[in-house]
């Protein structure tokens, strides 16, 4: 790892450490069946809660959807207060650096664990890549995911599956192309280039650019809509809750301006889990 140029890190602190709690409503979906007693996450870094608590590291306490810290009210810990039989039964099977490629092995592993609920966020690395040609395939994405849940629905027949949708990777470029430690860091540490190359300009090649690779992020949501529906009733999608969420620069980590802050997390375990099962 390139190392960090030591006022852009006492920067990035300051950043991180002055962010502010958004305050969120949301009313659940109506409850399918009993709470489940327990669980398991898939997905990549933001799921493993990535830069949420410390530099450059995996922080699964801090997950939205398997975390064990209070102050982000995951999944996890929504599920465990009205079925405390969930206590220390959630495992987080997500992989930071994760692709759709990845989640066929990652679905395995949850079928080992024999849990009754599984959410699933996966897609950011497929499209935030070196280049908009390094993106992955819609066709591709969908074959794997594919062969994903199919895996989970061979050995978790009663499992209920909540499929998350990508953030809007644009909504990023948006709050942070006017901050000099957000574009420093996009660089420095080649972040999301298929998006996030070149932020200040107003060329017409990289607006458009912009506007594919956000593109090409919705329909990842499409196939992840369309084949929660394929799945059958213990499948639901969030209908794009994640995507349309409106996060802020203040919700994202300072030290690369990319992943979600504890207050990113946050926001991202009661937007999901209000548009999931309802427990």
């Amino acid at each position: 790892m390139t190392r960090v140029p030591r006022v852009l890190l006492v920067l990035a602190l300051a950043a991180a450490t002055a962010v502010t709690a958004p305050v969120l409503t949301a009313t659940p979906a109506a409850a399918a069946g009993p709470p489940p007693s327990a669980m398991a996450s898939l997905g990549d870094s933001i799921t493993r809660g990535f830069n949420a608590c410390g530099f450059y590291l995996d922080c699964p306490s801090r997950s939205f959807s398997t975390g064990d810290d209070t102050g982000i009210n995951s999944h996890y810990l929504r599920i465990r207060a009205v079925n405390p039989a969930i206590n220390g039964r959630a495992f987080n099977d997500a992989r930071s650096g994760a692709k759709v490629q990845d989640l066929p092995g990652q679905a395995a592993t949850a079928v080992s664990q024999g849990v009754q609920y599984v959410t699933i966020l996966i897609g950011a690395n497929d499209a935030c890549t070196s280049s908009e040609s390094t993106m992955t395939p819609v066709s591709t994405f969908r074959s794997h995911l594919d062969t994903a849940l199919a895996r989970l629905k061979a050995g978790l027949p009663a499992a209920q599956i909540l499929l998350i949708s990508i953030p809007d990777v644009k909504r990023l470029w948006e709050v942070g192309r006017g901050n000099l430690l957000a574009r420093a860091a996009w660089s420095l540490f080649n972040i999301c280039q298929s998006l996030l190359a070149n932020p200040t300009s107003t060329a017409a090649a990289d607006v458009a650019r912009r506007d594919r690779v956000r593109q090409r992020v919705a329909d990842y949501n499409a196939q992840l809509a369309q084949a929660c529906a394929a799945y059958g009733p213990n499948c639901r999608f969030d209908g794009n809750a994640v995507f349309n969420y409106r996060f802020s620069l203040s919700e994202v980590s300072g030290w690369d301006y990319f992943h979600p802050n504890p207050d990113g997390q946050r926001a991202l375990a009661q937007v999901s889990y209000a548009a999931g099962f309802g427990w």
